[in-house]
């Protein structure tokens, strides 16, 4: 008889505090991890830390606002049209509850921190491309841990599975799973060693934009296969080829690819010059 993980984890970090969960706690390791990987650039750079500072604000105020307005725009708008009050962590039928951020959508905080990070260029003089070529690879930490904290609340969950590996959410029923959640963690540190490797590699640092326009095209790239082997998260993805998930993922493959090319261009142009 095949042997399965039984999973089974008390989403609360305590026991009746409902607004302390462990999805919060992977976040809060994710973007303090990924704020020593911005720390580590802005050192070698020699900026100051106050500008370091005005950065994180900014991007969590862009990532956390994207990801929340990305869930109700994307997966749930006409409930949230009817429900606004609930965009915010509050309920207040029947009775008043703190909720949390019950639902963040990882393609709307990207969209979100593109949008802080341009009003950040644009205050700081400091170059777009520079700020999303090492964000590009400080986010793949954050995104694992995102990934892990999903796991923690047995969502966005597998299909079935066979494997040994495979997970049974007791939360959720008791069918055999592929723990998606981890498949994805594991391919965003992935993505993140790859890309500082490259990094630290000169042709590539020299390239504006190369980095980071690789790291979208291979971190939405897995994101897409990997939903392969998810539930889908809202009832109307059962009428869709592809999921929301994988639909929102094919315009960050095209731009990163686009990216990746108009940079080696630029930098051709570039020595072109200097020469």
């Amino acid at each position: 008889m095949m042997t399965y993980i039984i999973w089974n984890v008390d989403p609360n970090l305590i026991d009746g505090l409902e607004f302390l969960r462990w999805y919060g706690i992977c976040w809060l390791i994710g973007m303090y991890l990924a704020y020593q990987i911005m720390a580590h650039f802005y050192r070698q750079e020699n900026i100051p830390d106050q500008e370091l500072d005005s950065f994180v604000f900014y991007a969590v105020l862009g990532i956390i606002i994207g990801a929340r307005l990305g869930h109700v725009l994307f997966y749930d708008p006409v409930y949230f049209w009817e429900n606004p009050i609930e965009i915010l962590p509050i309920r207040i039928h029947p009775s008043f509850q703190f909720t949390g951020l019950a639902g963040l959508a990882s393609h709307g905080g990207v969209l979100g921190a593109f949008i802080a990070f341009y009003l950040y260029h644009r205050r700081y003089q400091r170059d777009y491309l520079w700020v999303l070529d090492r964000i590009a690879i400080a986010s793949s930490i954050l995104f694992a841990f995102i990934r892990i904290g999903n796991l923690m609340n047995s969502e966005i969950i597998g299909s079935p599975s066979s494997l040994a590996w495979a997970f049974i959410f007791v939360r959720v029923d008791l069918i055999p799973r592929h723990p998606a959640q981890i498949y994805e963690a594991l391919a965003y540190l992935f993505s993140g060693i790859l890309l500082y490797v490259l990094w630290k590699k000169t042709q590539f640092a020299q390239a504006r934009g190369f980095i980071f326009g690789l790291g979208a095209a291979l971190m939405a790239s897995q994101r897409f296969l990997i939903e392969f082997l998810k539930e889908n998260q809202v009832a109307f993805e059962a009428q869709l080829i592809l999921n929301m998930g994988q639909m929102l993922s094919i315009p960050l493959i095209l731009l990163g690819v686009a990216m990746m090319i108009w940079s080696q261009r630029d930098l051709l142009r570039t020595k072109a010059l200097n020469s």
